[in-house]
């Protein structure tokens, strides 16, 4: 079987969720079905070795500046088409071939509609109405996301698969104090840092987690030392998180690095006090795992799909709760004993999730629909 792959979001040259969960899916994909072929359809060369190459593997690298899904890439899978055409992190092309599947990752531009420019509530509504559509099957990261679906758009549950995602791989705890040491210098975390990863934008409600931050600075409810650290590209409309800064009166403690990957980041999670993603919706939230692997106590926010990744193994609160965020991060700088435990059930936690499952689920699908067309149905 020939297996098609829109990869260009796992070329991307600084890989946050959905360009992570392209790549490491496609790994995955790739290690455990051997017994197939993989064509991977690129918009640009890799900037890295991160992507699978070699037998059974080929790469289409199809280079068009504008409108490359619906324009090239439909064309391409067209004229040549593969045996089922997977589409992870992004949108099937408006002429695609009859046996394809998506990933549809979360419907967060209908529950928040003001973190999104008019186009990009329009475009992510039609492309995830298209990809409910055009796909055979649906994959979706969580429950919480096939609920979404149903309910919003009519998706018949039938048609949905759930696999769960996991983080980063290879990512584990750092213990090395040189090794933290070096990283706290290099992004000036100080000794003593509360952690959030991810793009800087409004879903991802860190002007709650910077307020509450500020609470507890100003009860001293935290040592003096200790930091903020808002690590991750600035996405747009990102004037009300510096806003919340500037009026929060220790802009000072308050650190933004920028994007972070590779063993920085296993480093960074590792010295960590606590990881927070106090976001408004997640249709999975990766960071969540990877803050896990990396033994890294997690506070998150009760909001869509995190409470079902998350476990028994974090602190929830509600996601508009600023002072029950900030009681949160009061309890865990408070007692160690409280650290440590959430430290090893997230471990635990973190194990369940691997991209070889994710793999093992997806390939059976896209198997059974490259079947239905060989029966033609």
């Amino acid at each position: 079987m020939l297996i098609g792959i829109d990869a260009s979001r796992a070329v991307a040259a600084e890989r946050t969720g959905t360009e992570n969960y392209c790549l490491h899916l496609i790994r995955a994909l790739v290690e455990l079905g051997s017994a197939h072929r993989f064509r991977l359809y690129l918009n640009e060369p890799p900037t890295d070795d991160a992507l699978p190459c070699g037998d059974g593997v080929e790469w289409r690298l199809i280079p068009f500046p504008r409108l490359w899904t619906h324009l090239r890439l439909g064309w391409e899978v067209t004229l040549r088409p593969p045996d089922v055409l997977y589409v992870p992190s992004h949108v099937i092309p408006l002429i695609h071939p009859r046996r394809s599947v998506a990933t549809v990752h979360d419907l967060g531009y209908l529950y928040y509609p003001e973190a999104h420019t008019r186009w990009s509530r329009w475009y992510l509504g039609w492309s995830t109405r298209h990809n409910a559509r055009a796909s055979r099957r649906v994959i979706v990261d969580s429950l919480a996301t096939r609920d979404d679906l149903v309910r919003w758009y009519g998706v018949d549950p039938a048609k949905t698969v759930v696999a769960y995602p996991a983080g980063v791989r290879d990512l584990a705890p750092v213990a090395d104090p040189d090794k933290i040491a070096s990283v706290r210098r290099r992004y000036d975390t100080g000794e003593r840092y509360v952690l959030y990863v991810g793009t800087l934008q409004p879903r991802k409600n860190l002007e709650t987690l910077v307020r509450a931050f500020a609470q507890l600075a100003r009860r001293s409810l935290l040592p003096r030392d200790t930091r903020l650290v808002l690590a991750g590209r600035r996405g747009w409309l990102t004037e009300e998180l510096d806003a919340a800064i500037a009026a929060s009166g220790c802009a000072e403690r308050i650190v933004l690095p920028g994007y972070v990957a590779g063993e920085d980041l296993a480093t960074l999670l590792s010295g960590a006090l606590a990881f927070v993603m106090p976001s408004w919706y997640e249709g999975f939230g990766l960071p969540v795992l990877e803050a896990m692997a990396c033994g890294t106590p997690v506070v998150c926010s009760r909001a869509a799909s995190l409470p079902e990744v998350a476990g028994d193994a974090a602190l929830l609160f509600d996601p508009a709760d600023e002072g029950g965020l900030a009681a949160a991060l009061a309890r865990l700088a408070a007692e160690p004993a409280l650290r440590a435990e959430l430290a090893l059930r997230g471990l635990r936690r973190a194990r369940a999730f691997t991209w070889e499952r994710c793999a093992e689920i997806v390939l059976a699908t896209l198997e059974e629909v490259a079947s239905e067309g060989a029966r033609g149905t």
